[in-house]
């Protein structure tokens, strides 16, 4: 059992933590097959009270975002670690615990890759966004595990290459502890928020939360705009070699279930839409373009390139609108009454999320104060406000705590005493 809290709250400071090496009931080995399957899902079925969850996937190494062990604790059933590389679907498991609270750490981060495999909560608390709402400054796992709880985790693996097989004894150890004590977190956090008055709040968050995972991934439009480096990049024509080596990139990266970046860099994809390179030693003397790997492919890059430069100027890259306000720094220079109008909504969301210890982006998104001052209802009130407020997203609870005092500053104080 782990210690007695070494903190009472956010606030106060934590004792020497005990580090945490193993699992109480040692490292188990992933199950691969649906007869392990069957049983853990009985076993876990059995269990009582809320199944600690976390995934592990393999980002910066490869292609997808999948999810290439599950980690599960719940009280009487223990710890049971899956691969589901062989176990596609984990569907069976996702019905038997369809009445049980999943406890997860930065859940935002796992849902997705879990729904891939149809494991879907109905219920969560979230570990991250419940230390956030407590007022915690550090809410990273390892940090919540020793303030709270008096043990310290080790967290070297978390950036591991997780597709790796056979997975190395200490990977699967340091993933076991990751849900070791996640349950125990969970209560001594509701318990602090129940004591300042947040609980409610925490639920419509964790709600939230459950209503994105049945949401399909958002497609972000011209995903090769957002190269790093692509601000140093002037012209339409410039713009379209980007986009040739991006999409040359991408379809490599897909075939071999790489991550892009490990094909080549963006600083690469940059420095030869600048040069335009018309030759293969040409191209290889640029930055980026040294890798063994990358020369082999110096085809590709070629071939992008050439494509890019036959283009007509009618299929070259136009700038689509922003959708929304523009960038605050903007806002002077071409509305001086609306930037006025954001500084003031700003203030009064710093000034409210102090009064209720909160990270003001917890206390409500800032691209919604951004674009309800660009562009405030025609009447400005309590209930306009929050009506705005809630078409974009905002949950009522935060509604509650802005409307009142966002509806006094919207309006432009000199044209109320003109």
């Amino acid at each position: 059992m782990p210690p007695d809290p070494t903190s009472g709250g956010p606030d106060e400071p934590a004792r020497a933590a005990v580090p945490l090496t193993a699992p109480r009931d040692g490292t188990p080995r992933p199950l691969e097959t649906a007869d392990e399957l069957a049983e853990v899902v009985e076993r876990l079925a059995a269990g009582s009270g809320p199944v600690a969850v976390d995934a592990e996937r393999a980002s910066g190494y490869r292609y997808t975002q999948r999810a290439y062990l599950v980690q599960l604790r719940r009280e009487g059933a223990g710890t049971v670690l899956i691969d589901p590389m062989p176990l596609d679907d984990l569907s069976t498991l996702d019905a038997a615990l369809a009445e049980t609270e999943w406890v997860l750490h930065a859940a935002s981060q796992d849902l997705a890759c879990l729904a891939e495999i149809g494991m879907k909560p109905r219920k969560l608390f979230d570990t991250e966004l419940a230390a956030r709402l407590a007022g915690f400054e550090r809410v990273g796992l390892a940090a919540l595990t020793e303030q709270l709880l008096g043990y310290s985790l080790e967290k070297h693996h978390s950036a591991a290459d997780w597709s790796t097989r056979p997975l190395p004894e200490s990977w699967l150890t340091y993933a076991a502890l990751d849900v070791e004590l996640l349950t125990d977190l969970r209560d001594l956090l509701a318990a602090e928020l129940e004591s300042q008055g947040k609980a409610e709040w925490a639920a419509e968050e964790f709600a939230a939360l459950v209503a994105s995972a049945d949401r399909p991934p958002r497609v972000r439009p011209d995903p090769w705009r957002r190269t790093s480096g692509i601000h140093r990049v002037r012209g339409a024509r410039a713009q379209s070699r980007v986009r040739a080596l991006w999409y040359a990139r991408d379809g490599v990266a897909a075939r071999r279930d790489s991550a892009p970046g490990r094909v080549l860099p963006d600083s690469a994809i940059i420095a030869a839409a600048e040069l335009d390179p018309k030759d293969e030693r040409t191209l290889l003397g640029l930055p980026g373009f040294g890798g063994r790997s990358v020369r082999r492919l110096a085809r590709v890059w070629l071939d992008a390139l050439d494509a890019a430069r036959a283009l007509p100027d009618d299929e070259l890259p136009v700038n689509q609108p922003v959708e929304g306000p523009p960038p605050p720094h903007r806002w002077a220079e071409r509305d001086p009454v609306a930037a006025a109008r954001l500084q003031r909504c700003r203030q009064v969301v710093i000034a409210t999320a102090e009064a209720h210890t909160l990270p003001p982006e917890n206390l409500v998104s800032p691209d919604f104060v951004r674009r309800l001052a660009w562009s405030p209802p025609d009447e400005v009130t309590p209930a306009t406000v929050g009506d705005v407020l809630r078409g974009f997203g905002a949950r009522n609870w935060q509604v509650g705590l802005l409307a009142d005092e966002l509806a006094k500053v919207l309006p432009d104080p000199a044209a109320a005493t003109g």
